[in-house]
C-alpha cells in the first residue's frame, strides 16, 4: 500500500510507528523529513543509547540490516534502525537479499522500527520484496513536485512553522530556487531563526537572508519583459552578466521558458475567468492580471517564436549550436524577445 508523506507523519505524531518503512523515489526532502522524525521521536533520549542505530548503505549490507532488525530491544518497547543512503546497499538488488527482504517484509518484527531510505532509486517493481512491502509495510514513493505546485508548498511550509509569507516573496523563492525542496526549506529555516513566529516574510527579508536581489532577479526580469520595459530588462541583464554565479544562464532560460509557456496557456484559455486561469497557470489569482498584460503585449505567434528563441539559446549555452558566451547569449535572447 502506498502512502503520502503527510499521512505517514500524522500517524507518527499520534504515536503510531509501523515496523517497516521503505522511503523511495525522486524527492529526497520527504524521505529525509520522515527519517528525521523517526530519529528524533520514536524513542526517548534514554532509550536511544541502546536501541537506536543509524546505518549508511555504503557501510553495510541489506542482509546485515535485516539480521539487526530481528534483534529485540533492550529495556524499551522498540528498537529503531534507520538506513540512510540505502540506495548504496551493495546487495540491494541481489536475488538472495531480495528474497530475504521479502520474507522479512511479510512478517516484520513488531518491536523494531526499520526505516530504509532509497534516494533517487526504487525497489524493483517486479520483485517479491516490492510486493511484500506494498502489502505489509509502509511504502512512500516520492516524486518531484511540478513547478506550479511549489508556491503552494512554500505557503504550507511557512504556515506549519507559524510564519506568514507574502505572495511576491513566495514567487521570488519559487522562481530563484525552483523545485529543490531541501534547499527551499533550509533557506527558509535559516531566515526564520532571525524572527519570531507570526512574522510576515516579505521580499526584503528574502533579499536580505536568501541572497536574492529584490530588484535584480529573474522574477523581476520576466515582469520587465512582460510589460516590455526595455530599460529595466537591460539593467537586469547587465546585473546578471556581472553576477553570473548568482544568476546562472541555464536557470534564467529555464525560468523564462516556463514564463512564456504560461503566457501561451493564457492565449489558449483567455475566455476563462481569473480563478480558472490561476489554477491552469499554477499561480495566485493576484498574478493573473500580469500574465494577461503580457499576453496582450505578446501575440500568440510572437510567444511561439520566443519559445523557439529560448530553445535555441539553451542549445547554444550547451555548445550544441554555434557557441556564445553566456553574457552574449543573454543579451541576444532578451533583444529577440523584446523586438
Amino acid at each position: 500500500m502506498a502512502f503520502t508523506a503527510d499521512s505517514i507523519l500524522n500517524k507518527m505524531k499520534e504515536g503510531n510507528f509501523s515496523p517497516l518503512y521503505v522511503l523511495q523515489g525522486d524527492e529526497p526532502f520527504f524521505i529525509d523529513q520522515i527519517a528525521s522524525y523517526v530519529e528524533k521521536n520514536a524513542l526517548t533520549d534514554a532509550e536511544k543509547s541502546f536501541n537506536q542505530t543509524i546505518l549508511y548503505g555504503k557501510d553495510t549490507t541489506l542482509v546485515q540490516v535485516l539480521e539487526s532488525a530481528r534483534r529485540f530491544p533492550m529495556m524499551a518497547m522498540r528498537q529503531v534502525i534507520i538506513v540512510k543512503e540505502g540506495q548504496d546497499l551493495p546487495d540491494l538488488n541481489r536475488k538472495s537479499s531480495q528474497e530475504m527482504f521479502a520474507q522479512y517484509a511479510t512478517t516484520p518484527v513488531p518491536t523494531t522500527v526499520l526505516v530504509i531510505c532509497l534516494k533517487n532509486k526504487k525497489l524493483d517493481g517486479r520483485g517479491a520484496a516490492k510486493k511484500a512491502v506494498d502489502k505489509n509495510a509502509v511504502l512512500l514513493d516520492t516524486k518531484k513536485l511540478y513547478d506550479n505546485k511549489i508556491p503552494g508548498w512554500i505557503k504550507t511550509f511557512c504556515k506549519e512553522k507559524n510564519y506568514k509569507i507574502k505572495d511576491r516573496a513566495v514567487n521570488m523563492i519559487a522562481e530563484y530556487i525552483g523545485n529543490d525542496l531541501t534547499r527551499i526549506s533550509n533557506e527558509l529555516e535559516k531566515l526564520m531563526l532571525n524572527y519570531n513566529e507570526e512574522t510576515e516574510i516579505t521580499e526584503s527579508l528574502i533579499s536580505k537572508h536568501i541572497g536574492i536581489s529584490r530588484e535584480y532577479n529573474v522574477f523581476e526580469l520576466q515582469n520587465a519583459l512582460g510589460v516590455k520595459d526595455v530599460l529595466k530588462a537591460n539593467r537586469i541583464v547587465m546585473y546578471f552578466n556581472e553576477n553570473a554565479k548568482s544568476n546562472p544562464f541555464i536557470l534564467v532560460v529555464g525560468t523564462l521558458f516556463t514564463y512564456f509557456s504560461k503566457i501561451l496557456v493564457v492565449h489558449e484559455n483567455y475566455s476563462q475567468n481569473d480563478q480558472s486561469l490561476s489554477k491552469l497557470l499554477g499561480v495566485n489569482p493576484y498574478f493573473v492580471k500580469d500574465y494577461k498584460i503580457a499576453a496582450t503585449n505578446y501575440p500568440k505567434l510572437k510567444v511561439l517564436t520566443i519559445i523557439e528563441h529560448l530553445q535555441d539559446a539553451d542549445l547554444k549555452a550547451k555548445g550544441i549550436r554555434a557557441s556564445l558566451s553566456d553574457d552574449e547569449n543573454l543579451k541576444e535572447l532578451v533583444f529577440k524577445i523584446l523586438h
